[in-house]
Formats: C-alpha cells, sequence, structure tokens
C-alpha cells in the first residue's frame, strides 16, 4: 500500500514556472513507477510524464516535453515535476500516481494503482 500527498500547484502567469511534489508513505515506493496526469473539468484525465523506479527512463507527452521535467528522490520517497514556460491550456488538476510497472501501458491511468489527491493548477494569460 502506497499513499501519496501531492502539494505545490498554484496560480502563476503564462510564461512562470512551478514545481510540483509528490511524497510518498508505505513500503516499497522505489519499487513503483511513478507518474503525473492532469485532468480538466468534463475531460479524460491525460497522461504528463512518468519515470521507472531508477529514474533511468523517463517519458513525456508531447504537450509537455521540452518544458515539463520529472524526477525522483527515493531516499526522500518523492516525485517531483518541474514545470517551466506554462501556457493557459497547462491548466488542470495535476495528479500523481504509483504503478508496478513500466509498459507500452504506461500512459494509460489503468496502468497505476494509487493516486494522489490532485493540486490544481492555474495560468493565466
Amino acid at each position: 500500500q502506497v499513499q501519496l500527498v501531492d502539494s505545490g500547484g498554484g496560480l502563476v502567469q503564462a510564461g512562470g514556472s512551478l514545481r510540483l511534489s509528490c511524497a510518498a508513505s508505505g513500503r516499497s515506493f522505489s519499487a513503483y513507477v511513478m507518474a503525473w496526469f492532469r485532468q480538466v473539468p468534463g475531460k479524460e484525465r491525460e497522461f504528463v510524464s512518468a519515470i521507472n523506479p531508477s529514474g533511468t527512463i523517463i517519458a513525456y507527452a508531447d504537450s509537455v516535453k521540452g518544458r515539463f521535467t520529472i524526477s525522483r528522490d527515493n531516499a526522500k520517497i518523492t516525485v517531483y515535476l518541474q514545470m517551466n514556460s506554462l501556457k493557459p491550456e497547462d491548466t488542470a488538476v495535476y495528479y500523481c500516481a504509483a504503478g508496478s510497472f513500466w509498459s507500452s501501458e504506461r500512459a494509460s491511468p489503468q496502468n497505476y494503482d494509487y493516486w494522489g489527491q490532485g493540486t490544481q493548477v492555474t495560468v493565466s494569460s
């Protein structure tokens, strides 16, 4: 069992930056694939980025590539999402997630077993 707590969201102007954090508790954090998703009302949850247990393999959605950076600190059992050059279309609730497998389904919410409560990111134009 893993418990995840998201934080770091807020209101920022277009072009600004935010860093999201996801603090985990429970056993075997270092064994999990960690990911970030986002969701706006009325739309499906959208994949943002994922990182494998050792931090050596990373995937990004095309929409955030070059602007967002995912990282993890297994000693601090925390995963981060550094978001730069934010755009109004990045506005969403951001969720971190933990899953057991790095697979071709890593961009699917069904690949993940545990979820944070979400943190709101609002980018003004």
